[in-house]
């Protein structure tokens, strides 16, 4: 993240700056996206979710999540063109970034029919952008740092200075909550597969081609993240509870040991790092 504009700027000035940056926009789209899964979950609420101003914080929130993830990619892709690398990444290899995949996915809800807890992921991430931007750029602009008293110093030399209490607040709500947030977000994709799957199961128009859409989707956050992983064995672990109980019929352990059979099949079969070799390669994380 760029650093805030310099302090000795006055005021306005350093506002003009950052105004300027397509950080900004980033910040701007994040806010916009909260903003509208506030107004939407109102609506929601009140049982007014196909109401014109719902409609209209729906599709809103997800312009926004499209633009910012659509910045970040942009902005990776201009790093790479100005490092002098000629060789852009395969169609495969864009594909297993997480922001690439996260933009695709904000145009599938985008243009498709409502889904309420396709917002919630987007709109966790949300908290935590907004936040650090907050933190890192917006406090910093308005309240410059200011130098400790004569005669402190950091370890390093320079001259020691004092942040704000705010911008402390804020650090420590994201370091704090961060992990719990991951996981609530792993938590909620999961349980949106299952809600694409019974739209599906009753036929719904278009529910298959979205459901093969985000199983994909899926896959894909599976091979890159901890915290989905870490959602999907949790999962699994009660599930394995279940069927271990005395009262579960041998015909139903014998269909749960399928399932996770086949599951483990594909699994294996739909490993991204087989077709890009990435293996070993740390993925991107999505911002």
């Amino acid at each position: 993240m760029a650093p805030p504009p310099p302090a000795s700027m006055p005021l306005q000035q350093r506002l003009m700056h950052l105004a300027q940056t397509l950080q900004f926009g980033w910040f701007v789209g994040h806010l916009t996206l909260l903003f509208c899964s506030l107004r939407y979950s109102l609506s929601y609420i009140t049982f007014n979710y196909y109401s014109r101003w719902a409609r209209f914080s729906y599709r809103t929130a997800f312009v926004a999540a499209a633009a910012t993830y659509g910045i970040v990619v942009y902005k990776a892709y201009r790093a790479r063109s100005r490092s002098g690398s000629r060789q852009q990444p395969g169609a495969l290899a864009l594909l297993g970034d997480e922001n690439v995949q996260y933009l695709l996915m904000a145009l599938v809800w985008l243009f498709g029919r409502q889904i309420p807890l396709a917002l919630l992921p987007f709109t966790v991430y949300s908290v935590f952008h907004v936040a650090t931007y907050t933190r890192a750029n917006l406090i910093p602009t308005f309240q410059p740092a200011q130098q400790s008293p004569a005669g402190s110093a950091s370890p390093g030399g320079r001259p020691a200075t004092k942040s704000s209490p705010l911008a402390d607040t804020i650090g420590r709500f994201v370091k704090e909550y961060y992990d719990a947030s991951m996981t609530l977000v792993a938590s909620l994709e999961i349980f949106l597969w299952f809600r694409v799957l019974g739209s599906a199961v009753i036929f719904t128009k278009g529910s298959w081609i979205l459901l093969a859409i985000y199983t994909v989707f899926v896959r894909a956050r599976y091979s890159q993240s901890s915290f989905v992983q870490g959602a999907i064995g949790q999962g699994v672990d009660r599930v394995d509870a279940l069927v271990a109980n005395q009262s579960t019929p041998p015909a139903g352990r014998q269909a749960w040991e399928t399932i996770k059979r086949l599951g483990r099949q594909a699994t294996d079969a739909t490993d991204i790092n087989r077709y890009v070799g990435a293996k070993g390669q740390a993925p991107k994380k999505a911002q």
